[in-house]
């Protein structure tokens, strides 16, 4: 791996490159045959020592790292399992919205091929630009979360069902109350039902809108997609592979709003409660 910074996912990965370096067969092998040559052949010269296999061994399996952690491919690879591993699809109660996040994880596998078929500039731009869709993804995911806190909770789904009957039953109250007092704590509480329902509303709307969201943004994904597997190798094409990058960090940006858009209405819905 050329470059280690201080992304969680990128260390993962290095573990996990690591890992895999000493535990895959060449390594095994490496430390078997230390060990069959340190007890059987202890001593093949006159010179030699037993302890030089161990030395031997040891420089072997240093040699097999190094290889592994200069693997680029391998390195670009585990870091490619370590980002599908943050989103972990069981969590998703939706299955619209796991759905959706599958075919998006799908797509970005796609890309990752994609990206090979290129060298040079191009290369690098394109794995630039698959970088920005693990933030795309990563807004998708949070979408995903943000409907799942809502259709789980309980007292939304109430309260949607109880206020506007409380809203009507005030209303008649209202009509027929004669005390001045008791129709001022009428119409105040009939302010306060009709601004919570409002609010709820609000909240419900604004999930429709994240489920729509969710939806254009995967077929915005899938045309991403499309316009990456026709981008030839020609230098012409980097113009293209830009214009794909700020279409991309507008879609991110979408799905940031969204995202703050429904954070501000739950928290309205918080103050009222």
């Amino acid at each position: 791996m050329s470059r280690i910074d201080n992304d969680p996912v990128r260390q993962r990965a290095l573990g996990a490159v690591l890992a895999s370096a000493v535990l895959r067969w060449e390594s095994l092998l490496t430390l078997l045959l230390t060990v069959i040559l340190y007890v059987a052949v202890p001593q093949p010269f006159p010179w030699w020592q037993p302890w030089f296999w161990l030395v031997a061994g040891g420089i072997a399996e240093a040699a097999l790292i190094a290889s592994a952690l200069t693997d680029e491919e391998a390195a670009r690879a585990a870091v490619a399992r370590e980002f599908e591993q943050k989103f972990d699809l069981r969590a998703i109660k939706s299955p619209v919205s796991r759905q959706r996040l599958q075919s998006a994880l799908e797509y970005r596998r796609g890309m990752l091929e994609l990206v090979k078929r290129h060298s040079g500039a191009m290369r690098t731009s394109l794995r630039q630009t698959v970088s920005d869709i693990d933030d795309w993804i990563g807004h998708m995911y949070d979408l995903a979360r943000h409907i799942d806190a809502f259709n789980e909770n309980e007292l939304v789904e109430r309260d949607r069902r109880m206020v506007p009957q409380q809203l009507e039953k005030t209303r008649i109250r209202l009509e027929r109350e004669q005390d001045p007092k008791l129709r001022a704590d009428l119409e105040n509480q009939l302010r306060q039902l009709e601004q919570q329902l409002a609010n709820l509303e609000a909240t419900a709307n604004s999930v429709k809108r994240a489920e729509i969201q969710l939806e254009s943004t995967l077929s915005s994904l899938g045309t991403i997609y499309a316009q990456m597997s026709l981008l030839g190798t020609k230098e012409v094409d980097s113009a293209r592979a830009q214009r794909l990058r700020l279409e991309i960090q507008d879609e991110v940006s979408g799905l940031q709003d969204t995202l703050d858009a429904m954070d501000e209405v739950q928290s309205q819905r918080l103050m009222l409660r």
